[in-house]
């Protein structure tokens, strides 16, 4: 399938900003939707989470890549609903409107939630909310969007990415980074959590696959990368690149929780948001990866950049941002 023009929500962000220099660089002719345009050229501001002018901008185009979401989990569920649900129903309505060929729709593994689902999960392990405010709209956003595809409304591919990282990326390498200079960072489960990261360039790849495949619409593609790993080698490229030897500080689960409690009240104390909570850390200590099989036996998804060619690249990026 050909497209000629694009619109991307979020695209000032780090999936988003990579996918237009993608879709520029290939001749597409690129729109972009985000609340903070950074003032960059071709970036209208918009809220989702409200109907407006933004929704305008759809016009003339064929494709739509919706990555705009609240990514975290130490937003409030309302604020988190409004974007991620909300949003993406103003998003579907938009793109109805404007006779859109194709939405690729950015959720996230964490549909599978954060525990209790098999080493090895597919497309066909069924969702589970857990409370986590993220987990749970990410969820409901899938509903939303597949919705308008039985209805007939509109073509929807639903795209599940492992753990995003490379240049630009901000919970993957800026914040861990970071909390390793300050002497914060600690990894539960002793650093054996289970990591599946995911170059963004692979993903891309994946994500522009299953945009041009005709048997890509209707589906649900989880997009990892080409080896899982545990949180204690994945984090250990980024502790060495510091210039320490060695792997980054470990703890036990449990310790690593009643910390992680301790913060987040504290936080909510001082009206602040910290991403160290418990939730967090639930995450990171994963006891199993995600299979991209389906992507490789339908859309021909080959993911090839190795954790330490991509660590490679990540690092030559963070000394280039004066960042290491």
């Amino acid at each position: 399938m050909i497209y000629k023009k694009a619109l991307i929500t979020g695209a000032n962000g780090f999936i988003g900003r990579t996918i237009a220099r993608r879709l520029q660089a290939e001749g597409i002719e690129v729109v972009g939707v985000d609340s903070h345009t950074g003032g960059q050229p071709g970036m209208i501001a918009g809220d989702i989470a409200t109907p407006g002018t933004w929704q305008d901008a759809f016009s003339g185009c064929d494709l739509v890549i919706h990555t705009a979401a609240v990514v975290s989990n130490a937003v409030d569920a309302e604020t988190t609903w409004r974007v991620n649900v909300l949003g993406t129903r103003h998003v579907v309505d938009a793109a109805i409107k404007a006779g859109v060929t194709r939405l690729i729709h950015l959720s996230s593994v964490r549909a599978f939630s954060d525990v209790n689902f098999p080493d090895g999960v597919d497309e066909q392990w069924p969702v589970r909310t857990d409370g986590n405010a993220y987990v749970d709209t990410k969820i409901a956003s899938e509903h939303v969007a597949l919705q308008a595809h039985a209805a007939g409304e509109l073509a929807v591919t639903i795209i599940r990415p492992g753990d995003v990282y490379g240049p630009g990326s901000r919970p993957w390498v800026v914040l861990p980074i970071e909390a390793m200079k300050s002497g914060s960072f600690a990894l539960p489960a002793d650093g054996k959590g289970i990591f599946s990261p995911v170059y963004v360039d692979d993903l891309i790849d994946g994500l522009l696959l299953a945009a041009r495949h005709p048997k890509a619409a209707g589906q649900i593609f989880t997009l990892s990368g080409p080896e899982t790993c545990t949180t204690s080698e994945y984090f250990g490229y980024l502790h060495r690149m510091l210039g320490r030897s060695g792997s980054p500080k470990t703890v036990p689960t449990s310790l690593a929780l009643g910390a992680a409690a301790v913060v987040a009240f504290v936080a909510r104390l001082r009206g602040v948001d910290t991403e160290i909570n418990p939730t967090t850390i639930r995450y990171l200590a994963r006891t199993g990866g995600y299979s991209s099989k389906k992507a490789e036996q339908l859309i021909n998804y080959r993911p090839s950049v190795s954790l330490e060619q991509g660590m490679h690249r990540t690092g030559v990026w963070l000394r280039s941002e004066g960042l290491l």
